[in-house]
């Protein structure tokens, strides 16, 4: 996108992203020997998609064009398919530049995500000097043509996009569609559901990648309010603009997981993190785990393909260079992706129960916690016996940086022992996972 399409002036979220120990497993040139060789190939293995951003003036870059076949099965319009682009007269609606996108990925076998049919930017002039019920029937009227024109092309529609302010309020941005009435949104829904029912309907906003900020927040309670009352929404969309003073946050996997699980969809939808070598590779690799841990985060785009390509192109935030090499930030992604497959629903707990020859027994009940970009809290609970052992297995490279109300000691580098310490039967852990989500296998025994 260009720097026209969004305020350069981002708040600044006050964050902190604890970065994972990678190796050189994360960062090495290639590929494990069998794991995909592809972004959207690595994804697929999970069930996901892996997309990016096109503009559609750079369709003739050859180079531009080969990366985009070869490692995305995702297409989003970066201006072509907003609200200016597509109807710029009244009633003249104009699709040549979306279309050559659409055809180009439909020729391809990828699929395109709206982007998107309802904003309070990039208005054509005649909608900007609107207001009332006017500008609400144009813009219910916008919603329902292009929805419409592209019916059952689509995937995912951004339906509104940026409506939520910045700041502590955790309230609606003020705009000439937010003054039409706060319901406008769900309006807004409504229609695109009328006129392309197959697709999945989306929110999409920047800065709700925190789940203590009020943003997130209120951005929330509208989903939640709308799943309560049966508004047409299927998705979030978290836009993942990332720098040096706006870090992916600690708590990123929370919010994903919180968003999930009010029955919705999550997606990545415009990431690009600012910086260059292992930092910004840590970064993404963390953000593409946080996707993985959640069942129902569907996949990620990144919004460009080479770092001269982005809107932000003076911060190298993407995955290629500007003559399109591969940089460090791909191969982290790429062996997140591999790493990740089959990890992303595990039951909320699973049990281990021993017995011994001489009677009586041990049962050992093992509960997922906290989970971060780096790494994962777990919890055991023992019942059977005051006097119990228990193993800890982790497999590599995982391994277990603090423990809680235990007496701990380790047999090697994956196996800890734990025993009673006076704090009661239940105890807990937490483990770096180097990209490994797996639980760790428990046992236990009477001392």
């Amino acid at each position: 996108m260009t720097l026209t399409v969004k305020s350069v002036a981002r708040v600044s979220l006050v964050s902190t992203l604890v970065l994972a120990t990678v190796g050189a497993a994360v960062l090495a040139a290639s590929p494990a020997s069998g794991a995909a060789s592809t972004l959207a190939a690595a994804a697929q293995q999970s069930g996901r998609y892996f997309g990016t951003a096109v503009a559609a003036n750079k369709l003739g870059d050859s180079t531009y064009v080969g990366i985009l076949n070869r490692e995305f099965d995702m297409v989003t319009a970066e201006n072509e398919m907003k609200m200016d682009a597509t109807e710029p007269n009244q009633g003249q609606f104009s699709y040549g530049n979306a279309d050559r996108i659409v055809n180009q990925a439909r020729n391809q076998g990828k699929r395109i995500r709206g982007h998107a049919l309802a904003w309070h930017s990039q208005q054509p002039g005649w909608m900007q000097n609107m207001s009332g019920t006017a500008l609400r029937n144009a813009m219910l009227n916008h919603v329902t043509q292009v929805a419409s024109y592209y019916r059952g092309k689509i995937y995912a529609w951004d339906v509104v996009n940026e409506a939520f302010a910045d700041g502590s309020s955790g309230g609606r941005r003020d705009s000439n569609l937010q003054r039409t009435g706060n319901d406008w949104i769900e309006a807004a829904f409504r229609a695109a559901r009328a006129a392309d029912p197959g697709a999945k309907l989306c929110y999409n906003d920047y800065n709700t990648d925190n789940w203590s900020h009020a943003k997130t927040q209120g951005v929330y309670r509208m989903v939640q309010d709308f799943k309560s009352r049966g508004v047409p929404i299927d998705c979030v969309g978290f836009q993942a603009h990332f720098n040096s003073g706006n870090p992916v946050p600690s708590n990123y996997h929370t919010t994903l997981q919180n968003f999930a699980a009010l029955g919705v969809d999550v997606q990545i939808t415009e990431l690009d993190i600012e910086g260059s070598g292992s930092t910004q590779a840590q970064q993404y690799s963390g953000v593409t785990q946080a996707c993985l841990a959640v069942a129902r985060c569907t996949g990620i785009t990144v919004w460009g393909i080479r770092d001269t390509d982005s809107w932000r192109a003076s911060g190298t935030p993407l995955l290629f260079d500007g003559s399109g090499n591969k940089k460090a930030a791909y191969t982290s992604v790429l062996n997140a992706l591999n790493a990740g497959t089959g990890t992303t629903t595990p039951p909320t707990s699973t049990t281990t129960t021993t017995s011994n020859p001489g009677g009586g027994g041990c049962t050992a009940t093992y509960s997922e916690g906290e989970k971060w970009n780096d790494r994962f809290n777990g919890q055991v609970t023992v019942s059977g016996t005051d006097n119990w052992i228990v193993t800890v297995t982790v497999s590599s490279p995982q391994r277990i940086i603090a423990t809680w109300n235990t007496s701990a000691s380790w047999d090697s580098a994956n196996v800890m022992t734990a025993r009673p310490n006076g704090s009661g039967n239940t105890f807990g852990f937490t483990i770096m996972h180097g990209g490994n989500w797996n639980w760790p296998a428990v046992s236990c025994r009477v001392a």
